[in-house]
């Protein structure tokens, strides 16, 4: 999954991708290079950040998907908390709605998924973007993010969505300490228990770091590190940057798998 942020304050790329038509030949290229899904994000979700109007983000995101789905067959996902911003990105060619929230934000949402049979990306976060990152507290983070992320499943079907749109995602830095990112990490083979894919967001963030010392423009290797570690504890989906790069760590990972060496 490339990201694709069209706003003007993300923590890493803000601002690069306002403009529809770079956003969208940016798009191209990380289908070039190897994405599977382009994540479409008119809202910076990075800690502290400010909702942004609804009106606001479907100026921002609309024409950006609506361009890339006349180009590319690429499935597209839409990034956002908005049951409307998901309803327009899906009309305007989106396949798959990423839930911050998890669909408690705006309710609304599960109809959305419900009715148009879109894929819906679960995400556990404690509070908003805005206070998520104010002293996150757990006794055992992997345990209580499989809870809860058990529980998002029994709504969702509750309400009448079919458990195989569903995908989940434990929120790397969403209302997270640096090691309870890396207790999540190393715990992907409990959350898989929860029978559903699961996406990995870990690409440039603050967690990396915290390891490395490296600033964000310098993160890349620790990035990879982290994909190539959720990648062999059986993450399917990996949202990144760095689509190439990520593709090749990827690619070498799956030839070394495939040899069967004599025991």
């Amino acid at each position: 999954m490339g990201i694709l942020n069209v706003t003007p304050d993300s923590f890493s790329d803000g601002g690069a991708w306002i403009d529809p038509a770079q956003a969208v030949t940016r798009a191209l290229n990380m289908v070039n290079e190897g994405a599977d899904i382009i994540d479409v994000g008119g809202e910076s979700t990075r800690p502290g950040a400010d909702p942004v109007e609804e009106a606001s983000e479907i100026e921002r995101v609309i024409p950006v998907i609506q361009a890339l789905r006349d180009r590319s067959e690429v499935f597209i996902s839409v990034d956002t908390c908005k049951a409307e911003v998901a309803q327009r990105a899906i009309e305007a060619g989106a396949d798959i709605i990423n839930d911050i929230s998890a669909c408690t934000l705006d309710p609304v949402m599960m109809d959305v998924a419900r009715d148009t049979g879109a894929g819906l990306i679960l995400m556990h976060m404690v509070g908003t973007p805005c206070t998520m990152q104010q002293a996150p507290r757990y006794d055992h983070v992997v345990t209580e993010v499989a809870t809860y992320l058990q529980a998002r499943i029994d709504v969702c079907r509750e309400n009448g969505i079919d458990e195989r749109q569903l995908v989940l995602d434990p929120g790397i830095g969403f209302g997270k300490t640096p090691e309870h990112n890396i207790q999540l990490l190393a715990g992907i083979p409990e959350l898989l228990h929860l029978g559903r894919p699961l996406l990995i967001g870990v690409s440039r963030k603050s967690v990396i770091g915290h390891i490395t010392g490296r600033p964000v423009s310098e993160r890349l290797a620790g990035s990879l590190a982290a994909n190539v570690c959720a990648i062999e504890r059986g993450a399917q989906l990996l949202r990144v940057h760095d689509v190439k790069e990520t593709c090749d760590a990827a690619h070498v990972v799956a030839t070394i798998h495939s040899v069967h060496t004599p025991v």
